[in-house]
Formats: C-alpha cells, sequence, structure tokens
C-alpha cells in the first residue's frame, strides 16, 4: 500500500534522531510545495513532486492537502489516560481558592481518582480510554506515552495496564506503558509510606515485569509524597529489572528531582516548575529530556516552568499535555503548543520540535518517531493552515485537517476514518 501526500503549503520538520538542544531546538526544515511518499508504515521519499515521478510510479492512493502544512504526527511523551471519574467538583474549589495540596489532604486530588478507578471494570476503563484516544488523534497525536497510576494496588495497577495494552492493539495511537504505581501514597498505607514503598519493590514491580505490561517506570518524587531517597531507590530496583525510568520532578517544590533525574540516567524529568538553577545546568550536561507540561500551570494557575532558562542553557526540552484528570484534562497538543509559546516564551519552531523530536527521545523512540525523513514512520499531520506558525497563531481552534498513523489515513477532514 501506498500513499502521495501532496498539494503542499509546505513539509515541516526537524532532522535528526536524536533530541534537539539550544539554538538547534528551532533549527527545522521547510519544504515548500513538496510531497511525501509512503510505503506500508514507512516514509520513502520527501521532496519536489518532479522528482518523485521520476522515481516512483502512481500510488495506490493520493491525499491532496490543497496548500496546508505537513507536519510530523505528534508525540505526547506524558499521559495519564486511564481513569474513572471526575474532579470538576475541586477545579471549582481551585477557582474559589483552594490549593492542590489542600484538597489532596482532605481526601481529594489523586486518591479521588484511585477510588473511582478502583471500582470501574476494565470495559469501562477501555471505553473511556478510547474515547480519549479518539480526541488525542483527531488532534494530531499518533503517539502517546501512557502510565499508570490511578490503582494503588496490584489488582487495579494491573487492570490499568491492561486496558493500556488493549487500547493499543485496538486504536491507531500507540501507546508506550509505563508503570507509575507510584504515584501516590495509597490512604491504607499513609501512616507508613515505607510500607508502600517496600510492596512496590518486593510486589508490584515484579508482578508487572512478569506480565510484560510496561517498559517503563515512573516515580512521582515530591514533598509529602515520594521523598529522594524513596525515589532514588523505587528507580534503582526498576533500572534493576531492565526498565527505562521517569521521573515526576520538582513540580510542587525544588526537591532536587531534576538532579536525581540525571543521576539515575532517567529519559526524563517531567513538570520542573520549581527546577532550581543547579538543576538546569545538570539537565543541560546529560541526555535526560525536561519535559514540560504547560497545561497543568495553566489548569492549576501555578508558576510556569522556565521554559526559556531550559533551552538556553543547552536542555533538551519537550512538551506534553500531562492529560489527566484532575491538573490537566485535555487531549490537545495544539494547545499545549499555544501555551508554551505565550505562556513559556517558546518560540513556534521551538515548540513544534519539542512535540514531535524531542518528544519521541522523551519515551526513546527518536529513531523511528519525530520527523518527515526517509526511512522513519509514515505519521503525519496536515494542518489546514498554509504554514506552521499557525498551529500557535491561530489558538483555541483545533488546526488539524488529516493525519496519516503508519501510512494510513485515520482522519480525514477532522472525522476518524474507520
Amino acid at each position: 500500500m501506498s500513499l502521495l501526500v501532496r498539494g503542499a503549503q509546505q513539509i515541516v520538520t526537524p532532522i535528526g534522531s536524536e533530541a534537539r538542544r539550544g539554538t538547534k531546538l528551532s533549527a527545522i526544515e521547510v519544504f515548500p510545495a513538496a510531497v511525501v511518499r509512503c510505503e506500508r508504515d514507512r516514509i520513502v521519499f520527501v521532496g519536489e513532486e518532479s522528482e518523485h515521478d521520476g522515481h516512483f510510479g502512481s500510488a495506490d492512493e493520493i491525499l491532496e492537502t490543497d496548500g496546508g502544512c505537513v507536519l510530523p504526527g505528534f508525540v505526547d511523551p506524558h499521559t495519564h489516560p486511564v481513569w474513572a471519574g471526575s474532579r470538576e467538583d475541586e477545579f471549582d474549589r481551585r477557582l474559589r481558592g483552594e490549593s492542590y495540596m489542600d484538597i489532596a489532604r482532605s481526601g481529594g486530588g489523586i486518591n479521588s481518582t484511585v477510588r473511582a478507578t478502583r471500582e470501574a471494570s476494565e470495559e469501562d476503563l477501555l471505553g473511556g480510554t478510547i474515547a480519549r484516544l479518539d480526541r488525542f488523534l483527531r488532534h494530531g497525536t499518533t503517539t502517546i506515552e501512557a502510565k499508570s497510576g490511578y490503582g494503588l494496588d496490584l489488582e487495579t495497577e494491573v487492570r490499568m495496564l491492561e486496558v493500556i495494552r488493549r487500547a493499543d492493539l485496538d486504536h491507531p495511537v500507540d501507546l508506550y506503558p509505563t508503570c507509575l504505581a507510584a504515584h501516590e501514597i495509597p490512604p491504607e498505607h499513609r501512616t507508613d509510606p515505607e510500607v508502600w514503598v517496600q510492596r512496590l519493590i518486593d510486589e508490584i514491580h515484579p508482578e508487572i515485569a512478569r506480565r510484560g505490561l510496561a517498559e517503563a517506570v515512573d516515580v512521582f518524587c515530591e514533598e509529602g509524597v515520594f521523598d529522594l531517597n524513596q525515589t532514588r531507590r523505587l528507580l534503582a530496583d526498576a533500572a534493576a529489572m531492565g526498565w527505562r525510568i521517569h521521573l515526576h520532578a520538582d513540580e510542587l517544590t525544588p526537591l532536587g528531582g531534576a538532579e536525581l533525574a540525571v543521576e539515575m540516567a532517567a529519559l526524563s524529568a517531567d513538570h520542573l516548575m520549581c527546577v532550581t538553577p543547579e538543576g538546569i545546568a545538570a539537565l543541560a550536561r546529560s541526555d535526560t529530556v525536561a519535559v514540560l507540561l504547560p497545561g497543568t500551570s495553566f489548569f492549576l494557575r501555578t508558576e510556569w516552568a522556565p521554559a526559556r532558562s531550559l533551552v538556553d542553557a543547552g536542555c533538551a526540552v519537550a512538551l506534553a499535555t500531562d492529560c489527566n484528570p484532575g491538573s490537566s484534562p485535555t487531549e490537545s497538543l495544539p494547545m499545549i503548543l499555544a501555551l508554551a509559546c505565550l505562556g513559556m516564551g517558546m518560540g513556534v519552531a521551538e515548540a513544534i520540535t519539542a512535540v514531535t523530536l524531542n518528544a519521541a527521545a522523551a519515551i526513546g523512540r527518536a529513531d523511528e518517531l519525530g520527523s518527515i525523513e526517509v526511512g522513519k514512520r509514515a505519521d503525519l499531520v496536515v494542518l489546514e493552515a498554509p504554514t506552521y506558525h499557525h498551529v500557535v497563531y491561530h489558538y483555541g481552534v483545533n488546526p488539524v485537517r488529516h493525519v496519516i498513523k503508519n501510512g494510513r489515513v485515520v482522519v480525514r477532514d477532522g472525522r476518524l476514518v474507520a
């Protein structure tokens, strides 16, 4: 099966198979009036149509973009897509002045979602997850990192990861499964968190590894959740079992999570709203990707992560939605692009690299995702706009017209294709 994408005003992409940093973050290639040819699930040509016609025959399918802009399929490297229930009541409480931590201490927050998720069946969780994946896809996201973490017991964590596995098989969006059983201290262990840390090491992580349900482990390193020593033990245990590791770091307090992520050779350190200058310097010297989540700052009305300082220091920066029911209930990476530029001071080209090539690097997939290059996966987004700037300039709408996943059109004119 071959697909020719033609008629574009621009084809825009970063180039390479590793994260871009510093001034290179904005170094995107812009091909005017070019075409992309896909064979099965791979890109086989990018360039002028006349050159294409000299080397290839007619394609099985042609997608006319009518002067649109073609980008790589978006990669979302930090999401929590499996949950039950809703927390709009907490949203209203925050609008009236209560803090996120105050609500959590009163029994809300993550533990509120834990209660609802524990009570939900696998089928109910799967239905909600598929609906979210549909919204991701319509907004141009073709790959997500998908965390568990609303079970906080073995049975529900396994059920969540089984849902992620089933959704990965059933839906065009690719899911990279991450075990986040260390998302919070469950209510039954609140008075003795060490018991929960040991259960994670002795029981939950080994069983999930035995079942082959996750590729990575994440830990919420934060005051009142897992301290630096507990996080180090959990991540060392995960690394010894062969898992990749990620880290919720310096989100609410400057705890030193970024430095720990570098020490542990984590793929990513995420959030970083309270990262210190020392943490920025450590990230700049490392291969750990700084994954920023401006939707969380916007929704919680907290400080933005210091994106400009991170980029200028030479850190590899990616962007993600943090899609979750409590602090960033959105599946829209175009919205995140707008927030990154208008709230955190990133340039449009920098932000595009941050949701494509650098986002792929944050989940260890930059060798096959994140750019429009021969040999890479044929994941493409066609904007209903002539240039890439419109993804931020025309904010508050969904700019995505068509989506190609693995060489197949899966969204056409904004509608999912069966």
